[in-house]
């Protein structure tokens, strides 16, 4: 083996500011702001700004941040809906080397005070819309920070609560501020935080080299063409909007901004502004393949949708593209900022019949471009399961794009990277061709009789029945089985089904200890992001109990 010292590649080859330029997303909006400097960037109701304004305002409210002593390290978080402001806020705030953590507009003052104390923020930028929740957050802080308010005219009611506006906080910002990238890609350019069902919420904390390469990543997966015009369904403050943020600005495209999300309120987005490309959880689509037909508009067929966060029925795949929607089917989670795999797509499978096509675009897939390491394992020993599409194991990740780890918690940490790989949790089954697929959290698998139970695969049937507008399985304590499925359902506007009718119909389609013994019709409760909350559901059992 030639030693290092003896290696010709390695002598007087080193790296300098010629050849070595830390990788940071925030490159993209210098580019594009220099080279398509009159095209539309940000659309938001009356409002349109081309890519030179944008930059200016991004460049402003970096330098009134520093001119406020904001510096390296700090955290400046962003309480607001798809809005120009947050979107700006994705490259101003990290110009000058302050992290950005864009809060859940869902979450509960008691949340919000843990998050705000928890990443000691110094800097909160809110919209007026919330302040019913955010006055009462920050009061329950221990120190004051300084709080700008949005005034966005589209809000719905709400009050300034603090001391100045956005708009009057840019003023004291200077366009040629000299922002600089990061000397480290390794440095942190923001914080989310998970939903914390079962206890605080856990801050994970991204790098600039991961939103790069997974900004990149999402060009790749999609081929995205230059100048997208992208309608923003999917949460900013979810993983940083999948990283969409510095994905558009890269290709010089229109962010279309969407304060409140509705059937009526997408379809005339991409009617009127000819919106190529959108994302979203299957809720999304639920709204637009069940919207009543004064909702609806004449769309042209081909505009793309990413979709991640839960499976998919099929079912709701095969709908969407009736409408003309070109689905590209992805998973992820918010600790490899958003989605890593891809269904990648075979020409052959354009020959498959309808169902048999949806149910391969259901599917996860494989890897992205832009992840090392994806495999399907037994969650102790880490041994890979085998390619069977049956043996149930754990996903586990690795990669440029798996977080730097969890603020201040490094036990969850260990924890998460025990192994050498990210444990995500997620129960799957890898497919014969390499592709997995998701079959539940290892939380919410249910095991009746020493059987195991997808709860997708019940909940993929019980969207195939005409009645169903959503579904929901979670297990039923069973004192002869261990556990049964407990089927949630939403019925839609102007059906009728009873319980007998969708058990029946499960054991036409599935085996019949798969099938629910209870059926509870209601509507689901969910996140921001359109996830279904299960562990709402599983306290709804054990009260039925």
């Amino acid at each position: 083996m030639t030693n290092i010292i003896d290696n010709p590649y390695e002598v007087n080859l080193d790296r300098t500011a010629a050849n070595h330029v830390p990788l940071s997303p925030l490159s993209f909006i210098r580019r594009t702001a220099a080279v398509y400097p009159h095209r539309i960037a940000v659309i938001h109701g009356s409002i349109q700004r081309d890519w030179a304004e944008t930059y200016r305002r991004c460049v402003r409210l970096a330098s009134a941040l520093a001119g406020r002593g904001i510096g390296v390290g700090d955290t400046v978080a962003v309480m607001a809906p798809n809005l120009p402001e947050l979107f700006e806020a994705h490259f101003g705030i990290p110009m000058v080397g302050a992290v950005l953590n864009a809060l859940n507009v869902r979450l509960d003052s008691e949340a919000l005070a843990f998050i705000l104390e928890h990443s000691d923020t110094k800097v909160l930028i809110t919209d007026r819309e919330f302040s019913a929740v955010i006055r009462p957050a920050l009061a329950k802080l221990n120190r004051p920070i300084l709080v700008i308010d949005i005034d966005d005219p589209t809000a719905k009611g709400g009050e300034c609560l603090g001391e100045l506006t956005y708009e009057a906080f840019l003023e004291e910002g200077d366009p040629n501020f000299a922002w600089t990238l990061p000397d480290d890609e390794w440095r942190a350019i923001s914080l989310n935080y998970t939903s914390g069902t079962t206890g605080n919420p856990k801050g994970v904390v991204y790098h600039h080299r991961g939103a790069y390469l997974n900004a990149m990543g999402n060009i790749v997966a999609w081929a995205m063409p230059h100048h997208p015009v992208y309608l923003w369904t999917l949460p900013m403050f979810h993983c940083n909007g999948w990283c969409f943020p510095w994905t558009v600005t890269a290709m010089a495209g229109t962010h279309v901004c969407l304060r409140g999300i509705s059937a009526k309120a997408i379809f005339d987005a991409i009617a009127d502004h000819g919106v190529t490309h959108l994302c979203g959880a299957p809720i999304i689509m639920g709204l637009l393949v069940n919207a009543p037909p004064g909702a609806r508009r004449p769309i042209p067929s081909g505009i793309r949708m990413m979709t991640a966060g839960a499976a998919p029925p099929a079912s709701v795949l095969e709908k969407m593209e009736r409408l003309g929607f070109d689905i590209l089917h992805t998973y992820g989670l918010t600790e490899v900022y958003g989605p890593v795999t891809v269904c990648a797509w075979h020409d052959s499978w354009d020959e498959l019949p309808t169902e048999q096509r949806a149910m391969f675009k259901a599917r996860q897939g494989v890897n992205s471009q832009v992840l090392e390491g994806l495999m399907v394992a037994d969650s102790q020993t880490m041994e890979p399961v085998p390619a069977d599409g049956v043996t149930i194991g754990e996903v586990f990740m690795r990669g440029n794009v798996v977080m730097r780890g969890y603020l201040k918690n490094p036990r969850a940490t260990a924890e998460a990277f025990e192994g050498g790989w990210f444990h995500s949790g997620d129960l799957a089954v890898m497919h014969e061709n390499g592709y997995i697929e998701i079959k539940d959290r290892s939380k919410d698998i249910i095991i009746s009789g020493g059987e195991n139970i997808s709860t997708i695969e019940v909940e993929s049937v019980l969207y195939r029945h005409p009645a169903v507008l959503e579904a929901a399985v979670v297990a039923r304590p069973d004192e002869t089985w261990g556990e049964t499925p407990c089927a949630f359902v939403t019925v839609k506007p102007g059906e009728t089904v009873s319980q007998a009718d969708l058990v029946a119909f499960c054991r036409q389609n599935l085996a019949h200890f798969k099938c629910p013994r209870h059926i509870v019709f209601t509507e689901l409760p969910k996140t921001s992001t359109g996830k279904i909350q299960k562990f709402v559901l599983r306290q709804k059992v054990r009260d039925m109990a």
